[in-house]
């Protein structure tokens, strides 16, 4: 630090080149550059370096220059570069996704808490008082969506803050339920304050572009459909296959304008279709890898029938030998050496608590709520500051917005594959019973879940969400000092955290989504990617007949792993110390040194160094941000709160890995849909209905009420309740070891305590005792590799 006569912030009128920590304490900005010599030796000495450079291309509709005739307009990602190395006699390759999430409430109280999901007596009461209404008629009616109809903010807030249960006044208990009918998409808002007694406030018939999210029990009976069409089981025949090996599943068709309809369809006119592709499963349950590639299905959802047919190119089915990933099928013996099993070991037992959905851990206090759209959602997160004994607010509502991955293939088969995962298959419904001990530690807790289900009745599921403390031998500060004479000072504190997670396993990959609260005050928000791959069948064998773009990796052979990306957004209402905040840009400036004190400068022979640009966002466009763009410190800070020095009080935005954005053309229908992924960084004002990134009809849905359209009416977000959006994004290039199933690979973000206490939170944290468990290194038995 540096000595200087400030005592308050206010009292600095030129560049001091660092932030006042404490009276005449001053903290200088600096870098760390940490560099590392890595001699690798891939498979061998003579290695080469490669960069495989993601470019943008026009689709010409022209096949043998990498195209395809028909609507698709963009091919292939860009301007990211992914670096590997290789070795000359090996190849490099890697994989494809698609996913879901799942929703689970406990038992509902008489007074169930404002952001409670819905119970199942709820969901009970909703269907009922839909089915009873006049106001839909029309029969079969299907139910699409049943969620929890937020409360208004500030009612919520005023019943959190109440000092007792007396005081408090209890909210109306309302669902928003979409449904299918007479095929209309129907809008109710219903009052279960009294679940015997529902009520339908309001109806509305939605007109717009974009259906809502297809139910389970739909998309199954579409996949029967193939089996039993004629021209399908002639297609199956000629290629010499197994019908009873044949497996199919529904594939949204996205949008791309009046050009992609057929001649069956008036323009302009939507059809509620999807396409229905098949697969062979047999001797493997990993029949992603086994396509019967050029065969595509046109399914009517309302009709329930095939409406088009296609079979348009042959190419081999790729064999099962291989594919498979369960254990013991995977190979004819464990031949990696494995890890010594560990455990994780609380003598005084969980230091956690869950009343009903709220977490009370160390420090923080939080909800836990679900959506069968959203999956898990984090509400009312607060953390105790010990130097003002005062719990103070820092989250008021997160969740997973969307997951959007297009596929970068103009062809036929797949120039539609530009999923909007959450809204077309809904996360809630894919979310399955966690695995104890695997996907979860021994000290982990469960809650179950329940949804609506196609039929409105309540369907439950186990173990959806797991919450557990996390010792990963981190440390959350340390220093020693060894300047003493004769003296050497050593003070650590080990880091423990709390993990909140759901995982997702909607088609091929898997979600895994963690939601982690440090004692520090820092919220670290993290999406794991794994699974199986999406693959396309092909005649390539080998790499070295590939002369055209191929539109990915060869994995095996016949099979391709297509390039692709993953946009993982989230909506997250940050309440730093009180509703009203603002966005934070403190740019890095780079100067010369004018070796005037005055402008900021020393006579020094130093010829330059950066400090900080403050900026804060006025609108909504001044706070849309490429984090890859230029280097800035991202923060939300309170305008109405400082810390004794002066400083505004804030969480800082920190990225992680994976800040991929995207590159096609923004005139590509799949990018006009999920244009809000040309930025990691957007935010607007508070509205209770703007929650999912593309828009509420996500299925079909054109953009045009998603993120972007919100934003592009550049409303005031200075001093406001303002709403972050993070995008974790990532250009997916297969190699092999993706394949059959892909190692984990992670990104995400921390919101970062910055001026929000007053010093170190952890400062006063009890030191380690070394003499007891869990300090000791227990062994569960002998183990020799």
């Amino acid at each position: 630090m540096k000595g200087t006569n400030y005592t308050h912030a206010d009292q600095i009128r030129q560049d001091a080149h660092g932030t006042l920590l404490a009276e005449n304490t001053l903290s200088l900005y600096h870098d760390h550059y940490i560099t590392y010599h890595v001699d690798l030796d891939v498979d061998g000495t003579n290695n080469s370096f490669v960069k495989n450079v993601t470019t943008t291309r026009r689709n010409n509709n022209t096949p043998g220059s990498g195209g395809c005739r028909h609507t698709e307009e963009e091919l292939l990602d860009a301007r990211d570069e992914a670096v590997v190395l290789v070795s000359s006699s090996s190849l490099a390759m890697l994989p494809l996704i698609l996913l879901a999430l799942s929703i689970l409430t406990t038992a509902a109280s008489s007074h169930p808490h404002p952001l409670d999901p819905l119970s199942p007596a709820e969901l009970i009461a909703v269907r009922a008082a839909v089915l009873a209404s006049p106001l839909v008629r029309a029969r079969p009616l299907t139910f699409h969506y049943v969620g929890l109809d937020e409360p208004d903010k500030t009612g919520v807030l005023s019943y959190a803050e109440a000092r007792s249960s007396s005081s408090r006044t209890a909210l109306p208990r309302r669902a928003f339920v979409i449904t299918r009918a007479g095929g209309q998409s129907h809008e109710f808002r219903v009052d279960i304050t009294n679940p015997t007694a529902p009520t339908v406030l309001s109806h509305a018939i939605h007109h717009g572009a974009g259906f809502p999210t297809l139910t389970l029990d739909e998309q199954f009976e579409a996949a029967t459909l193939p089996p039993r069409h004629a021209p399908f089981v002639e297609s199956v025949r000629r290629r010499g296959l197994d019908l009873d090996d044949v497996l199919c599943a529904v594939f949204p068709v996205g949008w791309f304008g009046d050009a992609a309809n057929t001649d069956s369809q008036k323009k302009g006119q939507q059809r509620r279709v999807v396409k229905v592709l098949c697969f062979m499963a047999g001797e493997t349950p990993n029949f992603y890898a086994r396509p019967i590639e050029g065969v595509t299905l046109v399914v009517d959802l309302d009709r329930m029938a095939i409406v088009e047919y296609k079979d348009r190119v042959v190419y081999p089915v790729p064999k099962a030998e291989g594919t498979d990933y369960r254990a013991g099928k995977a190979g004819a013996s464990y031949t990696r050496h494995a890890a010594a099993p560990g455990v994780v070991v609380q003598p005084e037992g969980k230091g956690f608590h869950i009343d009903g959905h709220f977490v009370r851990w160390a420090n923080w206090e939080f909800h836990v709520g679900f959506d069968m759209r959203a999956g898990m959602v984090i509400s009312l997160a607060s953390i105790h500051d010990a130097e003002t004994s005062a719990r103070r607010r820092v989250l008021y509502r997160g969740f997973l917005s969307e997951i959007f991955v297009p596929y970068m293939d103009p062809t036929e088969e797949w120039y539609y594959r530009t999923f909007v995962d959450e809204g077309e298959y809904g996360l809630g419904l894919w979310a399955f019973p966690l695995q104890p001990g695997v996907d979860c530690p021994a000290n982990a807790a469960y809650l179950d879940g329940y949804y609506a289900g196609q039929d409105g009745k309540p369907v439950e599921n186990k173990n959806m969400i797991c919450v557990f403390e996390r010792y990963a031998g981190d440390v959350a500060w340390r220093h020693t000092e060894a300047s003493f004479p004769d003296k050497l000072i050593t003070e650590v504190r080990p880091e423990v955290s709390l993990v909140a997670r759901m995982v997702v396993s909607c088609g091929n990959y898997d979600y895994i989504l963690d939601w982690e609260f440090k004692t520090s005050g820092s919220i670290k928000v993290t999406v794991s990617l794994t699974g199986l791959l999406e693959m396309k069948g092909t005649d390539y064998t080998h790499a070295d007949q590939i002369r055209q773009d191929a539109h990915g990796t060869l994995l095996a052979e016949n099979t391709l792993g297509l390039y692709h990306d993953h946009y993982i957004t989230y909506h997250v209402d940050l309440d730093v110390d009180g509703t009203n905040n603002s966005f934070v840009k403190n740019v890095i400036t780079t100067r010369r040194n004018t070796n005037t004190p005055g402008s900021g400068g020393a006579d020094t022979p130093r010829r330059s160094y950066w400090t900080v640009s403050r900026e804060v966002a006025e609108t909504e466009a001044d706070a849309r941000v490429d984090v890859n763009a230029a280097p800035a410190d991202l923060l939300i800070v309170n305008p109405n709160k400082k810390t004794r020095m002066g400083n505004e009080v804030g969480y800082r935005v920190v990225p992680g890995a994976l800040t991929a954005a995207s590159v096609l053309d923004d005139d590509d229908y799949p990018q006009i849909v999920a244009s809000y992924s040309k930025k990691q960084v957007w935010v607007t004002p508070y509205r209770r209905d703007e929650k999912w990134a593309p828009g509420l009809y996500a299925d079909q849905g054109t953009g045009d009420d998603g993120l972007a359209a919100w934003s592009g009416r550049n409303r005031g977000v200075r001093n406001e309740d303002i709403v972050l959006w993070y995008t974790v994004g990532l250009h997916h290039i297969p190699c092999q070891e993706d394949f059959p199933v892909m190692p984990t690979v992670s990104g995400g973000f921390e919101l970062r305590p910055a001026n929000f206490f007053e010093r170190n939170s952890l400062l006063k944290t009890r030191p380690p005792r070394f003499d007891q468990p869990p300090f000791l290194n227990c062994s569960c038995g002998s183990h020799s590799g």
